[in-house]
């Protein structure tokens, strides 16, 4: 009978060699999935590409500059029938184009959620650090802008004067 207790302590009984043909296997397994999604991608994009007749809708992307393109019928033939009343075509094109019909409340409601939820995933796992501040921080710390380093060399200039200070103090005594 398959079940977890059967699966959960199968790398445990592997000896590391095993585990390592394993995991070699897998990898090569992952790359030829990989590498079949990027052809079909590929495939995808060129036949998409690809000109094309279609009675009515070519003649008005031609007259219209475009290059009558399968994609271009595609978008066409989507916006026909959301203009008969197809909800699913417009909100497929609504999405495309980067617009939804949530309110800027209803973003910013579902932005303060997703934060809590994560505020609490931290705390379950123990992870009480803020790992993005940190990435942020370094981020900036790689691509300072004019005015960071204005203010870290005031900060140095500021530091070097103070110590020169302290030298001028100590040799009048």
């Amino acid at each position: 009978m398959a079940n977890y207790e059967n699966i959960m302590d199968a790398n445990n009984k592997r000896t590391p060699s095993e585990r390592r043909e394993l995991a070699r296997k897998a990898g090569e397994a992952s790359g030829r999935a990989r590498r079949r999604k990027a052809a079909l991608r590929d495939t995808m994009n060129r036949c998409l590409t690809m000109r094309a007749h279609v009675e009515g809708l070519s003649d008005v992307l031609i007259a219209d500059g475009g290059e009558s393109t399968y994609e271009e019928i595609i978008t066409m033939a989507m916006i026909n029938q959301a203009m008969l009343g197809d909800v699913k075509a417009y909100n497929a094109i609504m999405k495309v184009v980067g617009q939804t019909d949530k309110s800027d409340a209803d973003l910013e409601e579902q932005r303060i959620r997703t934060d809590r939820a994560k505020r609490a995933r931290d705390q379950e796992v123990g992870d009480d650090g803020d790992q993005e501040e940190n990435i942020q921080n370094f981020l900036k710390a790689m691509r300072p802008t004019d005015e960071d380093l204005e203010e870290l060399f005031a900060d140095q200039e500021k530091e070097e004067d103070d110590d020169a200070e302290e030298a001028e103090e100590t040799g009048e005594v």
